[in-house]
């Protein structure tokens, strides 16, 4: 089930969410961020935040929000996070499937991804299935903790005709 989410499943989820920003293999998060930072980056700043739950375990999470202001917020821009324990199982196609419908009902028309980290295949290879582009190539963008620079792609679908 997806729902909107609340301070609880913060609580519950920030731990996760920390180990995901730690390992800089995705998101270009200060790892060092608290977790009242978080929070207001994740939680307090889109314009919706959604969980994954099943049996009151949140699997997974996502924002919602424009990807840019006056003339450009008609495309919304989204991230999404899944635990560790819940890959593999359908939670990311689940919540991009979700987040694409609540972006119609909200007004927006596009969906961008400004930052998909080129090393992160299996996000890239959903993305594509979901009819996500690649529409740019950032080189050198992001600084892999394990890997150095790596690529960063922009990612992006139309959501009206």
């Amino acid at each position: 089930m997806i729902r909107e989410m609340d301070t609880a499943d913060f609580e519950q989820f920030w731990p996760e969410f920390r180990r995901i920003i730690q390992a800089q293999e995705t998101y270009a998060f200060d790892p060092e961020m608290s977790r009242e930072q978080a929070y207001t980056l994740w939680g307090e700043m889109p314009l919706k935040t959604f969980v994954c739950v099943e049996d009151d375990i949140v699997l997974g999470s996502y924002y919602l929000k424009a990807n840019a202001m006056g003339p450009g917020n008609h495309v919304c821009n989204c991230g999404y996070m899944v635990t560790q324990a819940a890959r593999g199982k359908g939670v990311a196609r689940a919540m991009c499937e979700h987040s694409q419908r609540v972006a119609l009902e909200q007004g927006f028309s596009a969906m961008q991804f400004n930052s998909v980290v080129s090393t992160n295949k299996v996000a890239v290879k959903l993305w594509q299935k979901l009819g996500f582009q690649i529409v740019g190539t950032l080189p050198g963008a992001y600084r892999h903790k394990i890997k150095g620079l790596v690529d960063c792609y922009v990612m992006y679908k139309q959501l009206t005709q």
